[in-house]
């Protein structure tokens, strides 16, 4: 079966002299997305050759740590509803969700 569409997602890292990150951005066109502003990314790859993931994390040095916080809480809940739609594993994701739920009282994050 012949590929056809593609779509392009692109990451701007824009560093200082000593290679951190000070401002991110990323374009997405078919998302409508032209050249939107980030405080922090975080891709996951898996490779299945080697089984194993490959990941970038990158945040601009001026990112507020309260919203690094919201960041990773939000992105834990991505993860447990992804995990529950790929797996449907409701048990787990449920377990992953409570998790959620403590990692967010123990930050004080109310989002």
């Amino acid at each position: 079966m012949a590929i056809q569409n593609t779509s392009d997602i692109k990451f701007q890292i824009e560093l200082d002299e000593n290679k951190i990150p000070e401002r991110l951005s990323w374009t997405a066109p078919e998302g409508g997305i032209i050249d939107e502003e980030a405080k922090a990314i975080m891709l996951s790859i898996w490779n299945s050759t080697k089984k194993e993931t490959l990941r970038i994390d990158l945040w601009t040095k001026d990112m507020p740590v309260d919203e690094m916080k919201v960041f990773f809480h939000q992105t834990l809940l991505a993860m447990s509803e992804t995990f529950e739609r790929a797996t449907a594993d409701e048990q787990m994701a449920s377990t992953m969700k409570d998790f959620c739920a403590y990692f967010a009282e123990k930050m004080e994050i109310n989002d």
